[in-house]
């Protein structure tokens, strides 16, 4: 078939480059995010699918705006068979109506559960064993359209947001490839979805304060949410030190076994296996951070210069 494939960051690149690769079906055409500035140089940057799309030699455009008449006459004049989504926009119906064999989203998730943005950080940050991909046919409402098919990818515990990133991607793409088999030879019948909405877990955008830790919860779910928040955008504590007030971010920690070591609010502490933080409910030992200004590095390194009775957590 012909295919026209919309997206903008590299798990959609990675997809992208595996279905120009395995050459059953062809891409007409590649729509992704209009370039921006960046930096104090405000230099123009592209998105990780124009920058692969532009290395495969493939058509590209970026639309500012998804119902202009430029647009939809660039997506007609592809006469593309179908369009294929993955980390892309919200599309007016006028978009995703046109192909004849509809217009498929890729969702790292098991729909319904995990609908939105954020579906690989919710997953870990909420302690499921378990996620997977789902390939649907979009409608109105966002990710709530007929499923095509489902993979599930186990969640191990040492995982976190990067790790699970990275093998949803590999296997999203193998969806994305079967999917279009599917499609093509007509031998599947889309599934509705269908959910009590009381039992469903939402995937909202994760901002700047959404990534602050909540020294309240039990331990485990302490961890659970540094390693949601792991590698980006990173899990959050504030502290005071040497008379600054400063952010702490934690990319990595385990649980203390020695939970005698709890306190009534949260602090640092030495002990014998490295630098840890003790609650009201436990403790954890981190294992990698990143004091304000400064790099991410293991925690045993960044041990080493610490002052740590200069130093106090503000919950």
């Amino acid at each position: 078939m012909k295919v026209v494939f919309m997206g903008t960051p590299h798990i959609a690149a990675y997809m992208m480059e595996e279905l120009h690769n395995n050459a059953n079906h062809q891409i007409v055409g590649v729509v992704t995010v209009a370039d921006k500035k960046v930096g104090r140089g405000q230099k123009i940057a592209y998105s990780a699918v124009k920058e692969k799309a532009l290395e495969l030699g493939l058509p590209i455009t970026q639309p500012e705006k998804l119902k202009s008449d430029e647009f939809l006459d660039q997506l007609k004049a592809w006469n593309a068979d179908v369009f294929v989504v993955v980390a892309f926009r919200m599309l007016p119906e006028s978009v995703w109506s046109l192909p004849e064999k509809g217009c498929i989203n890729l969702h790292a998730s098991l729909l319904p559960q995990y609908r939105g943005a954020a579906p690989i950080n919710w997953a870990i940050i909420n302690g499921e064993k378990e996620t997977g991909v789902t390939t649907f046919l979009i409608e109105k409402e966002i990710d709530t359209g007929a499923i095509i098919e489902q993979v599930t990818i186990p969640i191990a515990e040492e995982d976190n947001a990067g790790t699970l990133h990275d093998k949803i991607m590999v296997q999203g793409a193998k969806t994305v490839q079967t999917t279009l088999d599917l499609v093509e030879a007509g031998n599947y019948t889309p599934l509705p979805q269908t959910a009590n909405e009381e039992t469903l877990k939402p995937a909202p955008k994760i901002f700047k304060e959404d990534c602050k830790i909540d020294w309240t919860l039990e331990v485990p779910s302490v961890i659970s949410f540094i390693k949601g928040m792991s590698p980006y955008p990173g899990a959050f504590t504030t502290i005071e030190y040497k008379g600054k007030e400063l952010f702490f971010k934690i990319f990595d920690a385990s649980i203390h076994s020695t939970v005698s070591n709890s306190t009534s609010s949260p602090c640092f502490k030495k002990g014998n296996e490295g630098l840890i933080i003790t609650t009201k409910q436990g403790a954890i030992l981190l294992k990698e951070v990143q004091l304000q200004g400064k790099r991410k590095i293991l925690a045993e390194e960044f041990e080493k210069g610490f002052q740590i009775d200069h130093a106090s957590i503000k919950d």
